[in-house]
């Protein structure tokens, strides 16, 4: 008799059900989140059946948990949280959320859906390696934005004319200016010859000279404050700019990482082939999509799971298309990050942009998720040679230019 398995994972205590073919519970347990209680975990299911007949329902697709299950043997079916919160009901009409109820719930799920979800492929360790490099530079991409809004935010109140005088206040040259001129105080012997000579230490590239700086600066409004509060603003702001330069160091070092990772990844010349995408994209667009061809059966399942393709809601007379929200958003973040960027590169990715008359980005993105698909499935680089629409928008501007010069002609 079939046995099937849903696990509710947690930070310390998971709850497994494990149920037969009729939906019986045959098993309730509580298991720590430590190695000897991964251990039991592996031991335990395994009396029920071989683990290679005995799938596992889980929410989420990595962590040591997942990792243990898949070295037992268990194939590990991932279902995704949306899914679990729109069958609540199935057991409990309040919707209701426990552990040992949703553990229930997923056991079910894979004993009546299971061919709906797939089951977790093996992972590859330069791709794992890749994504874990790129995941990490997204959440401190994200840190630093937070913290250049917080200094920016600062400077306004206090100190505006440091937040105006540079375009970016996280930028080397502007973070360079706040530590050496944190507050008005510090900034009273600044004149122009000082500032012209603050430019050419920082190799300052901007199209403004040192007087039109230092007007910008002045024209900014004056805060006049105290000396005991005056020097507060200069702590806090040398405080953020520390915070700062140590996210922008940790940063370059990580985007060195991955563009040797990428470098040494099978697919990774692939990836950097399409227009604009850089190393730093298209290592997002590999660590995200994988190297597991069978993950995405068509290109409208990777632009559909990227939240790229539409949603329609139909009932009765009406009918509705809206935007995608259940999505994997790392994977819609770097198609979409992709997209944007190759408007500036491709011509037929900036007439597609154009012709959009709203999600232009998210339209633009689902037409490369079909030729990223296919130059994934044939392993084959991008050749913009052997681009239909590419070549369909030349041949149409070349006929465009043809009458156009006979125009000329007859005139």
């Amino acid at each position: 008799m079939n046995r099937y398995v849903g696990l509710d994972w947690a930070s310390e205590i998971h709850a497994v059900c494990v149920i037969d073919t009729t939906g019986e519970v045959l098993e309730r347990l509580r298991v720590p989140h430590t190695r000897l209680g991964l251990a039991e975990l592996v031991s335990r299911l395994a009396r029920h059946a071989e683990p290679v007949d005995l799938p596992v329902g889980v929410e989420r697709s990595d962590g040591p948990l997942i990792e243990a299950l898949r070295a037992g043997g268990f194939p590990v079916v991932v279902i995704p949280p949306h899914v679990v919160k729109a069958a609540r009901p199935r057991f409990s009409a309040a919707r209701a959320k426990s552990d040992p109820g949703d553990a229930r719930l997923l056991a079910d799920l894979v004993r009546t859906d299971g061919g709906r979800f797939r089951v977790l492929a093996p992972s590859d360790p330069t791709t794992a390696a890749l994504r874990r490099l790129v995941r990490t530079r997204g959440e401190l991409v994200a840190e630093r934005t937070r913290l250049a809004n917080r200094l920016r935010g600062l400077l306004e109140d206090a100190w505006p004319g440091a937040a105006e005088i540079f375009a970016r206040v996280d930028s080397p040259i502007g973070l360079d200016f706040c530590e050496r001129y944190p507050s008005p105080r510090a900034a009273r012997t600044l004149g122009e010859a000082r500032l012209a000579s603050f430019l050419v230490r920082h190799h300052y590239s901007g199209r403004r000279t040192a007087p039109e700086l230092l007007a910008r600066l002045r024209a900014a409004p004056v805060v006049a404050e105290p000396a005991i509060v005056d020097d507060a603003t200069a702590d806090a702001v040398r405080a953020l700019v520390a915070c700062l330069r140590a996210i922008l160091a940790r940063l370059a070092d990580l985007e060195g990482a991955i563009r040797a990772a990428l470098a040494a990844h099978d697919d990774g010349a692939l990836f950097r082939s399409f227009p604009r995408a850089g190393e730093i994209s298209a290592a997002m667009l590999l660590a995200e999509i994988r190297v597991d061809r069978e993950r995405f059966p068509s290109a409208d399942a990777l632009a559909a799971q990227a939240g790229a393709a539409p949603v329609t809601r139909a009932s009765g007379k009406s009918s509705v298309v809206g935007f995608r929200w259940a999505c994997d958003r790392r994977l819609r973040q770097a198609l979409m990050q992709f997209a944007d960027n190759s408007r500036h590169a491709s011509p037929w990715a900036d007439d597609v942009y154009r012709r959009a008359h709203s999600h232009a980005i998210r339209i633009l993105a689902k037409a490369w998720a079909r030729v990223i698909w296919r130059c994934w499935q044939d392993r084959t680089p991008y050749d913009p040679s052997r681009h239909g629409g590419l070549k369909r928008l030349a041949q149409t501007a070349a006929g465009r230019s043809g009458l156009t010069q006979g125009s000329h002609a007859v005139r």
